[in-house]
């Protein structure tokens, strides 16, 4: 078996759990759930950094409120999921507690995912939870979000929530062990595909539909999440959840499909920053900064002696060296009239300028990606 079909090689995995798997009869499946949790435990305690996606708020509040089976009123899932998710959120706490382990919640919105200044600030949760040990638990915001502004299946918001916490792996847990060329319950000759290395319109085209009531994504959500991991380098890995311990099997050799990952989540995330996004303001360093820059670390508003430009916060902008030449790129952690306040500024000063406790660097190494020649040259 390839090691990098060997969940404990990777570093950053994201776990997405579907609601039938958690969720039976309108009740929590607290055997499964503890199981889980036993092998997410397993994995850090090997090193890894887990963050969980997990369904389950609208089946479970579903139960918890009576409401009937079958198709429910927008108002009815909203109020489903607000009381689903209260004891959702108490159940991964008290499971990861018996570990001597913390969760933190997040709950998102499309644009949460999509716009870049909410984007930064999920980003920047979700690392700070994970250098303080906990394990992320996030979730589509259900009780708000509408149909317009929604993902609506968790297979996608799992891939996104990959890319943005650069994520090197993404298990996708089903009630399918992974792809075939056809549905297996509907055509027995269907043959199991262990490894995808590329998703081509022919693979596109052997998804399914959904499997089952409590479930909105099917085999095609799951391929479109696998389009979107493996182009920010993701690997991504299908695999049955019904059994307990889902994590363990699948690190012991279950069947899985395993999607790789085109790139790295490095190389993905500066290729975007340094080549898709439009700059919208400069940044000149001076000698100091450009030393720090090429030494691997942040930019810190002391570093910067003009800002220009008109940006937001997440916007790109061109970073450069005192001479004028382009250093690189970064996303910006200020709107422009704020970095012009503190620019040149210690970072222990931004609070009483700005009049909030901003971050203490004006580009965060993450969001920088700096130009080959300025790393080679003497600028």
């Amino acid at each position: 078996m390839s090691a990098q079909r060997i969940l404990k090689t990777h570093s950053r995995i994201v776990v997405k759990i579907g609601s039938a798997l958690l969720v039976g009869s309108g009740a929590l499946r607290k055997d499964w759930l503890e199981a889980l949790v036993s092998d997410v435990v397993d994995l850090m305690d090997a090193g890894a950094e887990v963050l969980l996606v997990s369904s389950g708020s609208i089946a479970l509040g579903r139960g918890i409120l009576g409401l009937p089976t079958g198709p429910l009123k927008l108002e009815e899932s909203q109020a489903a999921a607000a009381t689903g998710q209260i004891a959702l959120a108490k159940a991964y706490a008290e499971a990861l507690d018996a570990h001597n382990r913390r969760a933190g919640q997040i709950l998102l919105t499309l644009g949460d995912t999509e716009e870049r200044r909410r984007y930064l600030n999920a980003r920047a949760t979700i690392g700070t939870l994970l250098k303080l040990g906990a394990v992320p638990i996030i979730n589509e915001n259900d009780s708000v979000a509408t149909s317009e502004i929604r993902y609506g299946d968790n297979d996608r918001l799992a891939a996104r929530v990959a890319t943005m916490a650069s994520a090197d792996c993404l298990v996708l847990l089903s009630d399918i062990d992974g792809l075939y060329t056809a549905p297996p319950h509907v055509d027995p000759s269907a043959v199991f595909l262990p490894e995808v290395s590329r998703i081509t319109p022919e693979i596109e085209a052997m998804a399914g539909s959904a499997g089952s009531e409590l479930s909105r994504g099917g085999m095609k959500t799951k391929i479109d999440a696998g389009k979107i991991a493996t182009a920010a380098g993701t690997s991504m890995v299908i695999t049955s959840g019904k059994e307990l311990n889902p994590l363990k099997r699948l690190n012991e050799g279950a069947r899985a499909t395993w999607f790789p990952a085109l790139a790295t989540p490095a190389t993905a995330r500066k290729a975007w920053i340094g080549g898709t996004l439009e700059p919208r303001g400069e940044i000149v360093l001076d000698a100091g900064a450009v030393r720090a820059l090429k030494s691997g670390k942040s930019l810190l508003p002391a570093g910067v002696t003009s800002v220009s430009g008109q940006f937001s916060r997440g916007d790109a902008v061109k970073i450069l060296a005192p001479d004028g030449a382009v250093a690189g790129r970064g996303l910006i952690a200020y709107d422009m009239d704020e970095a012009q306040l503190i620019a040149g500024r210690n970072s222990r000063e931004i609070e009483a300028i700005v009049g909030y406790p901003g971050r203490a660097e004006m580009i965060h190494r993450d969001d920088l990606v700096l130009e080959d020649g300025f790393l080679n040259g003497t600028s």
